[in-house]
């Protein structure tokens, strides 16, 4: 799978954590930066690897901030991307599971790079249950908002 990686300065270190993780796991990962510890903005890389995963350069995408809400916020706001924020690996279940995200958003603040890992790998090998019926429900109405209030990547103009 292809995973497209992101941080911002205080996300550095556990993203590159979680890059060898993935790469161990065999995945190919696509780091939009940064690539050092100096101060940045958020949006600078968090952006590009969120339209990767739109666009489907990226099957998935991890980005990782200070707390993960930055990450989350920015992700959020391009049409096709399901972004969560996941503190433990039960969290990480259930976001795959029952809503079919597509982007995980770590806290490089806020949890360790033990747990950070195990909420990565919890999240990479769930399943989004698409054959329980409840569960497609809400994602296509999380869909349908989407459709109204997002423009999609081919209707908007540089």
């Amino acid at each position: 799978m292809k995973i497209a990686v992101s941080s911002d300065h205080a996300g550095f270190a556990l993203k590159e954590e979680v890059k060898a993780l993935l790469e161990k796991e065999g995945h190919e990962v696509l780091d939009f930066g940064p690539y050092n510890e100096e101060p940045c903005d958020l949006s600078d890389y968090v952006y590009p690897a969120s339209l990767a995963v739109a666009e489907g350069k990226a099957d998935r995408g991890i980005f990782v901030d200070g707390v993960g809400y930055g990450s989350a916020m920015i992700a959020n706001k391009i049409y096709g991307v399901y972004a969560a924020v996941c503190q433990d690996p039960f969290c990480a279940k259930l976001a795959r599971s029952h809503s079919d995200t597509n982007v995980l958003c770590l806290g490089g603040k806020i949890i360790g790079s033990a747990l950070a890992l195990e909420i990565v790998t919890a999240w990479m090998t769930t399943d989004y249950l698409s054959d329980i019926e409840k569960y497609t429900n809400r994602v296509d109405k999380v869909k349908k908002i989407a459709e109204k209030h997002l423009k999609k990547l081919d209707e908007i103009q540089d």
